[in-house]
């Protein structure tokens, strides 16, 4: 890791951290692992978690005075995911200052979501040690605080098959069945699910796996159901 990446990556991510601290941060397990079990960022990923939990929490709280806890809930779940914190990092360019392992180098470790996510965890965790609670909590809302109102990050991360399935429980419709086709050939095949809900179709969905097929049927349908 050179240390032009280094402060590059802090400088757009707006607080400084020493060399030490910074590179454990960065110190993912299988590259520990081949370094003759190297202290990893773990640990640290344990505590950022927790920062940016709070961090999020306290400011959906006094930011959105009147959302029930409901909807407070599924906002938090959508910008704490991993999904979320993985955008995030790519948008700092955190991947190429991640120390892997060489089989994680080799299959893109530094662009998976998982990774990302958890690196980024790491470094909350490490600004709350080096720089205390409210800097901590200030770095998490400079980054995170803008997807808290954000409709494309929200409806993206957002759970539409379990929203859709409270839904049918409340409405006592039943539950929701996805009639599920696949056409093309197995490298290039495509779904298509139909949600239905007492029988009826009320949404639908295309996508490269049956899983996103099914969550946009989710998607399309939870906006006609509430736009009627």
């Amino acid at each position: 890791m050179s240390s032009s990446k280094e402060k590059e990556f802090l400088k757009r991510l707006g607080i400084d951290l020493d060399a030490e601290t910074f590179r454990l941060a960065m110190t993912h397990r299988s590259y520990s692992f081949e370094n003759g079990n190297l202290p990893h960022n773990e640990r640290l990923e344990f505590l950022g978690d927790s920062v940016l939990s709070l961090a999020v929490a306290s400011e959906l709280y006094r930011r959105f005075p009147d959302l029930p806890e409901g909807e407070l809930v599924k906002r938090h779940h959508v910008v704490v995911s991993t999904r979320t914190l993985a955008a995030i990092a790519r948008g700092l360019k955190l991947g190429p200052c991640i120390l892997l392992g060489k089989g994680e180098r080799k299959t893109g470790g530094s662009n998976k979501d998982s990774i990302l996510a958890d690196t980024m965890e790491a470094v909350f965790g490490a600004v709350y040690l080096a720089h205390g609670p409210e800097k901590a909590q200030q770095l998490v809302l400079d980054h995170v605080g803008p997807l808290l109102d954000d409709s494309k990050t929200l409806n993206t991360g957002r759970d539409w098959k379990t929203e859709i399935q409270e839904y049918a429980a409340a409405a006592g419709t039943g539950e929701p069945v996805y009639q599920v086709t696949g056409t093309g050939p197995d490298h290039a095949r495509r779904y298509q699910a139909v949600l239905l809900l007492a029988g009826q179709p009320v949404g639908k969905g295309k996508g490269t796996s049956k899983k996103e097929a099914e969550r946009l049927a989710a998607e399309a349908a939870y906006q006609a159901i509430h736009q009627s």
